[in-house]
């Protein structure tokens, strides 16, 4: 046995075209070089460890054997691919993950000619990957579209929406199923391998091909039933009955962590004159990574950790977050109302549900990654007179709009929508920032549209929303925590469509809606110092917007100014059509609008992010004085200045 010192390999591999070079006895050592490097740098940058762990061993098992970037290898969902990105090319700067400047924490096509397709919001592999390899069908290219779809992906229609549709792809669509759950059929030892060896072998295919051509002969009836026999006798085998059905040559269950195993499977699969294929491939999720086996997430989404115990760095004890006020708030509903329900996609720890749920275990409902079942869901809840509250985040909503028209809004039902995430998210950057809730509902009639300005206001929102009955009502609040205020001994029911004047002042009128409220509060006392009197009034409503108030505060002061965590379409665009359809603008009013920019930010600090989008103190108090045509003195700005 010899002593010396094992080369390592991760170093030499700068492509995957570097992998291919290996010999085959060499990817075992690969797989682990490249799963501590993944838990190296996550540990530093803190993000998606778990998803990424469970697939190391699929990582290069594909990269391996297939002609990457010619052919394209598209995750779903994206927080699978960090180990992808060090394969790729990027290892130096994966320390950089999800940080301003950095690289994405989801596949992103600007970043790498790797990345085919981004992929952040889940489920979308197949359909993409099916519009990959139907375009190298159409120009007669080689290329093919490998689709990894896992980490409960497959619980969304869309997924076998595309399926459905495969055939058209032929043996230029692979698809593998990442099940780290063991959701679908567990492994069975060599047992398993054996059989996924053998029916993606050429011998097999060939000898099934030449039953198939067989049967064709007989009388339709006896080609029919041997066809199915075929079939559903492999289907008892291995699983695949369902992914026959819908066109696909099932493979599988494969043990997802046997790397010589995969290959053989793989270049199986990749040389098969059939049609769609897909692999069935049982991972672990944190796997290879003691701390992340024995949690029950499985570490799906970590903060910096110390890498020896596990452990990971504790934020600084602070207010409770926004959704845990949320959660506490649906709990009191639910207490005082059984007929109040709970809904989520998929996402039970992400908006608080699963505190509902140790409590109404009967009374809360996880659809998995299907906001469209969710929202209609709901809607046949109220219709039968229950009060079901659908926690989705705002990012999220967008995948069921037309479910939110036309199961809700037309028919007018009481759905309760409580958007988590709203505005800017930080590390996830632009896929999962909340920015168009209030430009895709404010259209919609019917809708009533909250914004909690702080944790308060979010308890008497949610106490608003059970007791409305009248149609349906939603609340945006942020990612982070509240502003530390004491919580009310009970909620207060708010009037629809009323806001507050939080402060009186006679100049300028600063009308927010959420929680840029301490910023322009700020903003009031900055322009107090420069003798300017700022009303700050918190709106509330986004719809039915509080005309009374709003008609007042323009009319009264000299600037007014209004302020939104989200796109233009917003509570902006619906003051200035007030303003407009009244008259109040031929009247010389000075009204400014303040939104998210009209572009697509990437991820960064939450402060920062808000500070590049313009919405902090200092831009409110510029925003008034531009209006004002004064510098930041007072003095006013001369002539050709930009107001």
């Amino acid at each position: 046995m010899s002593d010396r010192p094992v080369t390592p390999l991760l170093d030499s591999v700068h492509s995957p075209a570097d992998i291919r070079k290996l010999k085959r006895e060499q990817l075992p050592q690969l797989c682990d070089e490249l799963r501590q490097e993944v838990i190296s740098a996550v540990s530093v940058t803190g993000g998606h460890l778990g998803a990424g762990l469970g697939v190391v061993e699929l990582t290069v098992a594909i990269h391996y054997v297939f002609d990457t970037p010619g052919d394209k290898l598209i995750w779903d969902v994206g927080h699978q691919c960090y180990p992808h990105k060090i394969v790729t090319g990027r290892r130096d700067r994966i320390r950089t993950l999800r940080q301003g400047g950095g690289l994405s924490g989801f596949t992103k096509r600007s970043e790498s000619e790797y990345d085919p397709f981004g992929a952040a919001h889940s489920s979308t592999s197949i359909s993409a990957a099916l519009g990959f390899a139907v375009a190298s069908k159409l120009d007669d290219a080689a290329g093919r579209a490998i689709a990894v779809i896992g980490d409960g992906a497959m619980s969304a229609g869309m997924a076998y929406e595309a399926m459905n549709n495969a055939e058209a792809a032929g043996n230029r669509l692979v698809v593998i199923l990442n099940d780290n759950d063991m959701s679908i059929a567990p492994p069975v030892g060599g047992l398993s391998l054996y059989l996924a060896r053998l029916v993606s072998s050429a011998g097999y295919l060939g000898v099934r091909n030449l039953a198939r051509r067989v049967a064709r002969r007989l009388p339709g009836k006896l080609h029919r039933a041997s066809r199915r026999l075929e079939e559903y006798a492999r289907g008892m085998a291995t699983g695949g009955t369902l992914f026959e059905e819908l066109g696909f040559y099932y493979v599988g269950p494969v043990d997802g962590h046997d790397i010589i195993g995969l290959v053989e499977v793989l270049e199986n699969v990749r040389d098969a004159a059939e049609g769609p294929m897909l692999v069935h491939a049982v991972t672990q999720k944190g796997k290879g990574y003691a701390p992340a086996e024995a949690a029950a997430d499985k570490y799906h989404g970590v903060v910096k950790f110390d890498v020896i115990s596990g452990k990971q760095d504790k934020a600084p004890a602070g207010p409770p977050s926004y959704t845990a006020v949320f959660a506490s708030a649906l709990v009191g509903e639910a207490e005082r109302d059984p007929k109040v329900v709970a809904i989520t996609a998929a996402m039970p720890s992400g908006t608080g549900l699963d505190k509902f749920q140790q409590k109404f275990p009967d009374r809360t409902f996880d659809v998995g990654i299907a906001e469209q079942h969710a929202v209609t869901f709901a809607a046949g809840l109220a219709a039968q007179g229950y009060r079901p509250f659908c926690a989705i985040y705002s990012t999220f909503l967008q995948r069921a709009y037309d479910q939110v028209v036309h199961d809700v809004a037309i028919q007018n039902l009481p759905v309760r929508f409580a958007m988590d995430r709203a505005g800017l998210v930080g590390a996830d950057g632009a896929t999962h920032a909340g920015s168009f809730d209030l430009a895709y509902l404010c259209t919609l009639p019917n809708f009533v549209v909250m914004a909690a300005a702080d944790e308060v206001e979010l308890t008497h929102m949610v106490h608003t929303m059970a007791l409305h009955d009248s149609g349906p009502i939603a609340v945006r609040y942020p990612r982070g925590n509240g502003r530390g205020l004491a919580m009310p001994a009970e909620p207060q029911r708010l009037e629809i469509g009323k806001g507050r004047v939080v402060r009186e002042g006679k100049s300028v009128a600063i009308l927010s809606l959420g929680t840029r409220l301490e910023e322009a509060e700020k903003a009031a006392d900055q322009l107090e110092a420069m003798g300017l009197s700022a009303t700050v009034a918190d709106l509330r409503f986004a719809k039915p917007l509080d005309e009374a108030l709003i008609r007042k505060l323009l009319t009264t002061h000299e600037v007014a100014v209004t302020i939104e965590e989200a796109a233009i379409g917003g509570l902006g665009a619906h003051v200035l059509t007030l303003a407009s359809d009244e008259g109040l603008i031929d009247a010389g009013l000075k009204l400014r609008t303040m939104r998210l920019p009209d572009v697509f930010q990437d991820q960064d600090k939450p402060e920062k992010q808000y500070d590049e989008a313009g919405l902090n103190a200092p831009h409110i108090v510029d925003t008034v004085l531009r209006a004002l045509r004064r510098n930041s003195v007072g003095v006013p700005l001369g002539e050709g200045a930009r107001a």
